[in-house]
């Protein structure tokens, strides 16, 4: 493999903090890397300086000569007098770049539902993010660095993105290489076959770990197993030492008294990891048997319905999380459910003993109180929260949380996204909820806070409702999901995110069929094609069915009832095998609990949970054909 890039003893310092330190890296064709590491670590740092954009203090970057870079930074600094064609093609002739298939499938992927001539001042921010991402995927740099390219876009821009550079990038004897910062977890896993993680302790140093974020998350595992038992064995050593020196003479043991206490503070007081988050015991508010109903709601906002006529019914520890289209309306149904908007019609039902609280998109919520301290905004909802049967004070909770002493006692208006982030969750839950509504929560968070935020949600005991285009996310913390797909229904999705992307790809084939353009270039990934109305589908969904349920019949002939009844038998059959499997999943995750230390049987644990999730989504999709004939 031909070598791309390299990074030789790179060092940066930025104040009194140590971002890189003698860090050495290679990129050789066919590399696909991810980064991660906490927020402020100097992931984004790291890739400019690859770039050539910052100058590191120490070390020097080479690039084979020759060959071309391109970087997405996580600022779109888009020309606001230009066009959609000038940013993407600038100043090429049509005939050059409409003829090349590749410069096609970009422009289907990511710009099919935005004009050449639209001016970029009117762009959204996920528009924006779109262009700027096409522009960069037109020139096919060898050496491509991507800075969060998952913001603003959604589920389905996600997996056309991760298709596209898994094709462009790690296709047999393909050449260039890619490197990528995010917190999408599966993204990293579809994508990437290496990762680098920026430690941000202030050793500057930088871990390498091959295979994806799965790989990365086991190799991690081991190597803190192994420093535990290092520490182990140096502790044993340390309390015989102990032992010795309090079994000596009175004279002897006077002298170093100051190591006798050092040693005991050390032995009994060991405290938990900065960042483990703690908060799942917190109580929760007493949830009656109604919670929330949608009932035959509408909303119409200028030039479209956003729901026509839905049911949707929300009980006691439902779990949703909730995917679709940019526009299709996820913020305004999170809305109706808190009571910040009415419907144009129907109404909202309210269980009596609900306490609703909304994590929004928006941290700027918290400019208000930026002259406050983390810790003085958590004291304003409630100044002691019993976790795990002991009261902490908002300056405990706070810590758990995450924050370091410095920067619980810093202003808000000082604290980086991430950290405004954390303290907008931490405010919900010391309130005590019962019902919780998510819209992006992962946004500006690092991986490892992400996986502790699940933690969290994972043991929670009340409603929860998560709008997110993080499929990891959605698939650890709800038990079913349901898509908004721009048609004014809330359809249920018995097979996840899959389901969805299934959905998606069958509406744009069959707009396509019906105008007579190429699959693709239909609505892409901010609309959807228009239909009547429907509550929620599916097994569970509790409402009508959905259009395509209509025509499974194959038009207008109608199905005997031997061909139903096998259709019910089949459906039956299905779900006893589902049944089968959720409990063999169950098991296997409690043997990888138990054995998690033994690397390799969780890789084959794991290898065996795999071809049962393959089998399922075989299944589902088999179910929803025999529901469909059966009625």
């Amino acid at each position: 493999m031909a070598h791309l890039l390299g990074a030789d003893g790179i060092a940066l310092t930025i104040g009194t903090r140590t971002l890189l330190s003698g860090v050495s890296l290679g990129l050789d064709d066919n590399d696909r890397v991810g980064v991660v590491g906490p927020n402020g670590a100097g992931k984004s740092t790291l890739l400019r300086i690859l770039a050539g954009t910052s100058q590191p203090d120490a070390g020097r970057v080479t690039r084979v000569g020759g060959s071309t870079l391109g970087m997405l930074d996580q600022r779109d600094e888009l020309a606001e007098d230009a066009t959609v064609l000038d940013i993407v093609h600038g100043d090429a002739e049509t005939h050059v770049w409409a003829s090349d298939a590749r410069v096609r499938q970009v422009q289907e992927g990511l710009l099919a539902d935005i004009g050449w001539d639209f001016p970029v001042v009117k762009l959204s921010g996920g528009q924006r993010r779109r262009v700027a991402l096409a522009a960069l995927l037109v020139q096919d740099p060898d050496v491509l660095l991507l800075d969060e390219p998952t913001n603003h876009l959604d589920v389905e821009g996600v997996a056309w993105l991760a298709t596209h550079l898994r094709e462009r990038y790690g296709r047999p004897g393909a050449t260039g290489a890619l490197v990528v910062v995010t917190h999408d977890r599966w993204f990293l896993d579809e994508v990437c076959t290496r990762m680098w993680e920026v430690r941000g302790d202030d050793t500057g140093a930088i871990d390498g770990y091959e295979g994806g974020y799965a790989a990365y998350i086991l190799a991690r595992a081991e190597r803190a197993r192994q420093a535990a038992t290092a520490a182990e064995k140096r502790d044993n050593l340390l309390r015989k030492e102990l032992a010795w020196l309090r079994r000596g003479a009175p004279a002897r043991t006077s002298k170093p008294k100051f190591r006798l206490d050092a040693a005991s503070a050390l032995i009994d007081d060991e405290p938990p990891p900065r960042d483990s988050m703690e908060l799942t015991r917190m109580a929760t508010r007493r949830l009656g048997k109604d919670v929330l109903d949608l009932e035959s709601v509408s909303v119409t906002v200028p030039g479209k319905v956003l729901f026509d006529d839905v049911t949707w019914r929300l009980g006691p520890g439902d779990r949703y999380g909730v995917v679709g289209v940019n526009g299709a309306g996820k913020t305004t149904l999170l809305a109706l459910l808190s009571g910040r908007r009415s419907p144009d019609s129907g109404r909202v039902k309210r269980g009596k003993t609900i306490h609703v609280r909304e994590l929004s998109q928006d941290v700027t919520e918290l400019d208000e109180l930026g002259g406050l301290t983390a810790v003085e905004v958590v004291e304003q909802e409630k100044g002691r929260v019993v976790v795990d049967g002991k009261e902490l004070t908002a300056s405990q909770l706070t810590e758990k949380l995450g924050f370091t002493r410095e920067r619980a006692y810093t202003p808000v208006r000082d604290l980086s996204g991430g950290e405004r982030r954390r303290l907008q969750l931490l405010r919900l839950l010391v309130a005590e909820p019962n019902v919780l509504l998510l819209d992006e929560p992962t946004n500006d968070l690092d991986t490892d806070t992400l996986a502790a935020v699940e933690d969290l949600l994972d043991g929670w005991l009340g409603t929860l409702i998560v709008v997110s285009h993080d499929r990891y996310l959605l698939e650890r913390v709800a038990d079913r999901q349901v898509a908004l797909l721009g048609d004014g229904t809330i359809r249920d999705l018995p097979g996840g995110v899959e389901e969805y992307l299934r959905l998606r790809a069958a509406a744009k084939a069959a707009g396509a069929s019906a105008s007579g353009t190429p699959a693709g270039a239909g609505t892409g990934s901010g609309g959807g094609p228009a239909r009547a109305g429907s509550a929620v589908g599916g097994p569970a969904g509790g409402g009508a069915t959905s259009g395509a349920a209509a025509t499974a019949s194959g038009g207008d002939e109608a199905l005997s009832q031997r061909d139903i009844r096998a259709a019910k038998k089949e459906a039956s059959r299905i779900e006893r095998r589902l049944a089968k499997i959720a409990q063999k999943e169950a098991e296997l995750h409690e043997t990888i609990a138990q054995q998690a230390t033994d690397y390799q049987a969780v890789a084959r644990l794991d290898a065996e949970l795999r071809d049962l999730a393959s089998e399922r989504d075989e299944l589902e999709a088999a179910w929803l054909e025999a529901a469909e004939v059966a009625g």
